[in-house]
């Protein structure tokens, strides 16, 4: 896989919340307003660079059976520094997103590239698949909390925007309209970026009932059974 590709993938063919559907809960609870979507993605973006480049370059020392702990361990260490530089840097948007700054630890996203990319490949491609994916996260929380936002509260940013401002549909900021825009969002990748599951023909091998329906595959069973019906 070129560098591009492995960039772009975390873009929209693999979009680690709209199209793995991982990492949902700091979704849902930090896309309430866009500074928090963004701040949560950069400091989620970070620490996913971070890791996947210090687990790929420790992947030969790293023994089989413990990996996972380790990985954690790793990941830990990185959010507590992220942490602490945003409590003494950003202490607004610390106490917004509160709780959900050090859950990034087991953020399903990072634990995830750790264990399928960066323990099996080189730091570079590690280092872009993690800036990829990170991007891909923070662009859905963005697309998320844009709606959210200027619907809910009637703000970008903070800014109030005439007309919405004296309009609000309050249940666009609670768990609801999180859930609702989170379909949304996953029905228009799945719509027009083509993200469609693979069918896939289940064979005879170690059926137990294949001796019985003379080795015919369960999708041409199927078949038959609809066209006998």
């Amino acid at each position: 896989m070129n560098t591009w590709k492995n960039f772009a993938k975390g873009l929209i063919k693999e979009n680690p919340v709209l199209v793995l559907v991982l990492g949902t809960c700091p979704t849902l609870a930090t896309s309430t307003s866009v500074i928090n979507a963004l701040g949560m993605g950069a400091a989620a973006t970070l620490v996913l660079i971070c890791s996947n480049i210090v687990i790929s370059a420790l992947r030969k020392v790293i023994p089989d059976k413990v990996r996972i702990p380790c990985y954690i361990v790793l990941i830990a260490g990185f959010v507590t520094a992220v942490q602490m530089l945003v409590k003494a840097f950003a202490p607004a948007l610390d106490q917004s997103l509160g709780i959900y700054l050090p859950l990034i630890v087991v953020n399903c996203i990072i634990l995830g590239r750790a264990e399928m990319f960066a323990n099996k490949n080189k730091i570079f491609d590690s280092a872009i698949d993690a800036l990829g994916m990170g991007i891909g996260f923070t662009l859905a929380l963005f697309m998320m909390a844009t709606i959210r936002e200027i619907f809910g509260n009637g703000t970008f940013c903070g800014f109030e925007i005439p007309v919405l401002i004296d309009n609000k549909i309050s249940i666009m900021t609670m768990a609801p309209g999180g859930f609702f825009v989170f379909g949304l969002l996953i029905a228009f990748m799945n719509k027009f970026a083509k993200h469609k599951p693979r069918k896939k023909d289940f064979g005879c091998e170690g059926c137990p009932q294949a001796e019985s329906c003379g080795k015919m595959s369960c999708t041409e069973k199927a078949k038959e059974a609809a066209v006998n019906d």
